[in-house]
């Protein structure tokens, strides 16, 4: 049998493939503020313009691909049981091969109506629908009559897969840490569900759970994942 590898991945991952992120200086997140693009207040504001955002982000996503250590993660299921709790919003952990991956902060190439809320006790899968890169408008209606918004968990709303998330953190073999800082709640918070011993962290950045791990590393992801 297998042993069970858990993966937390962060926008560490991601920003090597050219993604944009929050603290990226590339002019996509410097244009708006995030209590306006990543809020439910936000949405109720100005959901065109919360729309177009994502639109843009969603565009800038088909135009990058996987990088190393995405493959590298993808190549680890011949070997594990590996389970990826990302916080990312792209499909680059699909597009690369991974097959089961959890998405905890939403996937920018799914939609669902506004009045679906991604309740952690009532949320169901069956109100969400893939777009692939298209763009939504206001007006595009979801089949129960309501707008589409983006699938995307903002500041103050639920975390719908955290449940899940720390029963497979618990029953991990081994927990690898990938390119996040471990700064944004509730996901690393999952860190502190790990009862097993074998702990490996990867950031290029210093992170306040560094001095818990067996293993850690600051360096380029792509350099790391390219060795492994």
């Amino acid at each position: 049998m297998k042993k069970k590898l858990v993966v937390l991945t962060g926008a560490g991952v991601s920003v090597e493939s050219g993604v944009a992120t929050f603290r990226d200086n590339n002019g996509l997140w410097e244009q708006y503020r995030v209590e306006d693009v990543a809020s439910i207040e936000g949405w109720h504001r100005d959901p065109a313009l919360v729309l177009d955002f994502y639109n843009q982000r969603r565009l800038q996503l088909a135009t990058v691909k996987p990088n190393a250590a995405h493959f590298a993660l993808a190549e680890l299921e011949k070997d594990w049981d590996v389970t990826i709790l990302t916080q990312n919003v792209d499909n680059l952990h699909e597009r690369a091969g991974s097959t089961r991956i959890f998405h905890l902060h939403g996937l920018l190439t799914q939609v669902r109506p506004e009045n679906c809320y991604n309740d952690v006790d009532n949320y169901s899968e069956e109100s969400v629908f893939d777009i692939g890169y298209d763009v939504v408008n206001l007006g595009d209606l979801a089949p129960n009559g309501a707008q589409l918004r983006p699938h995307i968990v903002w500041f103050g709303e639920a975390v719908p897969y955290i449940n899940a998330a720390i029963d497979h953190v618990m029953d991990a073999d081994i927990l690898l840490i990938v390119g996040t800082s471990l700064q944004v709640y509730p996901a690393a918070g999952l860190i502190n569900y790990y009862q097993g011993n074998r702990l490996v962290l990867i950031n290029r950045d210093e992170t306040p759970y560094d001095h818990r791990a067996d293993l850690v590393f600051h360096e380029s992801l792509g350099d790391i994942f390219s060795q492994l």
